[in-house]
């Protein structure tokens, strides 16, 4: 069962991608993240820059990202996060996703698995815990609501 309402917000600014190209394992490339903010009731702080999404996409269209990058929270303490998800949809809409263009999130889907890594012990929630984010993709971010799996 998931919380009713998402425990947080994230909202990660990003680079501009680094194709990589063709590899045997499918189109490889890179979006740094640059920072962004967390925001909610249980965690609230700024993304720090320094963390990318590496991605995969399959000769099926799909995109396999995994995103690592660090969470500081508004009293100082740091969190790891490490982001496993899909996103895909019908061509046209994800071509208007890869030329900037606002998307409803409703015509595509896009979800993650987030674990967390804390070392302060106000945040040991997060150790404890997986987490599922409904995401949404923009010209130059990246915004998931984060629901805890209970």
């Amino acid at each position: 069962m998931l919380s009713k309402e998402p425990v947080f917000r994230i909202q990660a600014d990003l680079g501009e991608i680094t194709e990589v190209g063709p590899t045997p394992y499918g189109g490889r490339r890179v979006i740094e993240i640059l920072g962004g903010r967390v925001s909610g009731a249980r965690l609230s702080g700024r993304i720090l820059s320094g963390g990318a999404d590496w991605q995969i996409i399959r000769s099926d269209g799909v995109a396999d990202i995994q995103a690592r990058y660090v969470i500081e929270t508004d009293a100082g303490a740091r969190v790891l996060v490490r982001s496993d998800g899909l996103r895909h949809g019908p061509p046209g809409v994800l071509e208007k996703i890869a030329a900037g263009a606002k998307v409803d999130p409703s015509l595509y889907y896009f979800r993650a698995a987030l674990r967390f890594e804390a070392a302060a012990k106000e945040l040991d929630w997060l150790n404890r815990a997986i987490f599922l984010a409904v995401g949404a993709r923009e010209r130059l971010s990246v915004r998931l609501d984060v629901y805890e799996l209970l």
